[in-house]
This record gives structure tokens, sequence and C-alpha cells, in this order.
């Protein structure tokens, strides 16, 4: 059994890539993985015509790539062209030359990085490309190819998460969601987990300006007056009552030009006050318009429920 757990432990430490012996070509953007989950939908598929039933056989490991630490990352790396971005020593941002594992630019200290993966964005020129990453309740951008930060980005490089949720920022414990969120043209859409007690801030959804970190959109998952579905919950119910978080992946659209369900996102709600209510928008998948953050249309799979739950959702 310590031999098994020595060789699973083995396995985190190292990154390992697996090419045919034989070859495949390389284009720019065929076999990138760009998005957490793959995609913009999470469909975490990735199109590889050079490999198939006749020659699966043949795959080999190209290289391999030491974390340099015994730590466990839930990590999803994203392929970009040439280039892939992992986490590894001590929670470090490392850019890896895809086809020989050689690093490329370090970026450390980021203990406390949101920890399941990270977005990429780039401007229609290629010129400006950017990682956005959410780090102890910090959303931050560094430059893609040099690994430096933005400073250019929010207040010095970084957007403070706890503000605009309409609490004080020094209530709150938390607030960044594991999983990084969704890019969509020049926005960041991102959810937010601050905490299930019926104390906690509601995990709203924002959208930011992924050149300036400027707040461009919130939708509040317990409406407040005037929106939908307020009068599913007590009178006044959005200054106490907390939960509704995205905890799952959000799914972005980008094949509607109008963007009619651009994504959907996944909601809970841990309190409910009397019983007799709907709780709009907990336990409920949830479909905006990205640009504006509008409700599009939205279905609750359990009224009332108390305790957690979470949704799996990704566009078919």
């Amino acid at each position: 059994m310590r031999k098994f757990d020595s060789c699973l432990r083995t396995l985190f430490f190292f990154i390992t890539v697996i090419i045919l012996v034989s070859g495949c070509k390389t284009e720019s953007g065929k076999g990138s993985w760009k998005d957490y989950g793959g995609s913009p939908d999470q469909s975490k598929y990735v199109l590889a015509e050079d490999i198939n039933k006749s020659n699966v056989a043949q795959l080999d490991v190209a290289w391999s790539y030491s974390t340099g630490d015994e730590r466990i990352y839930q990590w999803n790396p994203i392929v970009v062209d040439t280039i892939m971005y992992v986490l590894a020593k001590n929670s470090s941002l490392v850019a890896l030359n895809v086809i020989t594992g050689k690093e490329i630019w370090i970026h450390s200290n980021l203990r406390g990085i949101a920890s399941r993966g990270i977005n990429y964005w780039e401007s229609k020129d290629r010129k400006d490309r950017r990682l956005l990453f959410q780090m102890n309740n910090y959303l931050q951008a560094i430059d893609a190819l040099t690994g430096k930060s933005v400073l250019t980005f929010g207040n010095k490089g970084l957007v403070d998460l706890k503000e605009g949720l309409g609490y004080d920022p020094k209530t709150i414990g938390r607030v960044q969601s594991n999983t990084p969120g969704k890019v969509f043209e020049n926005l960041l859409l991102l959810g937010s987990a601050p905490g299930e007690s019926y104390i906690s801030p509601a995990g709203h959804l924002r959208a930011y300006d992924v050149i300036t970190g400027k707040l461009v959109w919130i939708f509040h998952t317990v409406p407040q007056p005037g929106e939908y579905g307020y009068d599913t919950w007590p009178k006044d119910a959005y200054k106490y009552i907390g939960g509704v978080n995205t905890w799952g992946e959000i799914s972005v659209d980008e094949k509607e030009a109008s963007l009619i369900i651009p994504w959907a996102l996944l909601l809970m709600i841990i309190m409910v006050p009397t019983g007799l209510e709907k709780n709009l928008f907990g336990n409920s998948i949830l479909a905006l318009d990205a640009r504006t953050g509008k409700r599009l249309w939205h279905f609750q799979t359990v009224h009332m429920i108390c305790g957690i739950m979470i949704l799996p959702l990704h566009l078919n």
C-alpha cells in the first residue's frame, strides 16, 4: 500500500505530455485548450484528428516536468499555441513550451490562487495577451507572454473582489470561487462563493472589463427591489440572506449572435426563512445576456431546499 501511495504521489508531482512517436501536425489554434474545461461551453473536448484508432497504440511520453514540490494541484492547465500554463513550484504560475517542456517564465508567490484554473484573453491583433485569475480575494492579470503583472489593470494590478457586493468588505471573509469563471469578448464573467451561512453575503455574479478591471455589471442572485424574483423572498431579504453562490462551472454559448443563452450558472441556497417562498435564484439554472447581465430565463430545480445542492451543468 505504501508503494502504491508513493507512485500516486509521484503522478501528482509531474506533468506528463504524451504524443505520437511518429509526430502530429501542429496548426495555430488547433489542439489548443484555451479555456478552463476545454472550451467556452465546458465541453472538455479538443479536436485531435491526428490521433485515432489506427495509431493510438503508438502514443508515448514526449517529456515530463517536475512540479518541484509535494503539493497536490487540482488544476486544469491551459494551452495556447505552443505554450502550456500550469501551477507548480509552490503555487507559482509556470509557462512551458508544449513541444519541449522547457520553462519560458515563472510567476511565483501565488499562494491562495483559485485552485482549479485561470482564464486566457487576447486582443484581436493578439498583441495584448493576458492571464486572469483570483488570489486571496483579489482579481489579477499578468502578461501571458512575459509572466509580468499588468499594473494598469485595476489598482496597480489588483481588483478587490470584496468590494461591490453591497456589504462592508471588512466583514467578508472569503468571496472567490475555486472555479475561474469565463472570458467572453472583453469581459470576465465571474461567480463568487462568500459562504453559505445565514449571515454570509449573497454570491452575486459579476462581469469585469479584462483591460481595465472595472466592474461592468452585477447580477444579484438574491434579487433586490424592482428586480425579477424579489417577491419570492421575505421583504428586504437581500439585506440579510446569504448563500446562493456559484460553485459550478459557467458555460458560454458563443455561437448565438444575440447571446440569447450566453451562459448558465449553478446556484444554491442554504437558509430558507419561512418555508413559503421559492427563493429565486437558489438551486437554479440561469441564463443571462453576457454583455449586460440581464436575465433571459431560469429553471429552478427545487423550491425551498434547506441544505447544500450543487448542480452539474454545461451546454449541449
